[in-house]
């Protein structure tokens, strides 16, 4: 096991702890999420079932015998496990190189706890290190990408990835995020963006932190 995935994996164990018995709950998608997923089939028969925010992460779950439902079959969540691809000290997160973070934000959004589980290396001061992912309709590719290019980035397509929902992705790289929320706001105004991989409208409420030999749990008060 690589060090990174013996972080992920000491993240993911301690997050079983948060898995409410009898419910149903939402999962993400990503590497972090695939080892999660693995650990929560030894506990399967607590939960009900899972709503995927991606395919794969739908796949997986059904390979590991865990009952997938739908969305739209059971409303509110009460709690909502993913991974970061990096998370600030505010627990707001850059997410999105799976390229599912429509979904992910969506299933975020209907739940009422969001678990991010992550390696130590993912918590950073500050957000932007990782290139943003920008979910776009095709047609409108070059003109936000041209928009992206006013805010300070520098965008560039992630070649042959087409979303769940038939769009691209453009990877912003060189962004200086000094104010998650006002960017997630702004790019999401640009017409043809579908979303944005800042989460920082909706940040994690708990952050489990994995190091080599344990796993960290942080929490921060969020301001409404």
């Amino acid at each position: 096991m690589s060090t990174q995935d013996n972080f992920k994996r000491q993240a993911a164990r301690k997050a079983l702890e948060y898995v409410p018995h009898d419910e149903y709950i939402g999962v993400g998608s990503g590497s972090t999420v695939a080892i999660f997923i693995e650990e929560l089939a030894s506990i399967k028969d607590r939960v009900r079932g899972v709503v995927a925010a991606s395919i794969e992460s739908r796949d997986l779950l059904e390979q590991h015998g865990i009952k997938v439902v739908a969305l739209a079959d059971v409303g509110k969540l009460p709690v909502y496990f993913d991974g970061a691809d990096e998370v600030n000290h505010s627990l707001q997160m850059i997410k999105g190189g799976g390229a599912a973070l429509l979904g992910e934000k969506i299933v975020a959004h209907a739940s009422r706890q969001f678990i991010c589980m992550a390696g130590e290396s993912k918590y950073v001061s500050k957000l932007g290190a990782f290139p943003l992912p920008v979910e776009v309709v095709p047609f409108a590719r070059s003109w936000v990408a041209s928009q992206l290019v006013k805010l300070g980035g520098r965008p560039v397509l992630r070649e042959g990835v087409i979303t769940r929902g038939g769009h691209e992705i453009l990877d912003v790289h060189d962004l200086e995020i000094y104010e998650p929320m006002k960017l997630e706001d702004e790019i999401n105004r640009i017409p043809g963006v579908m979303e944005n991989g800042v989460f920082a409208r909706h940040p994690a409420d708990v952050l489990i932190l994995g190091h080599s030999d344990r796993a960290e749990v942080i929490t921060v008060s969020h301001v409404s």
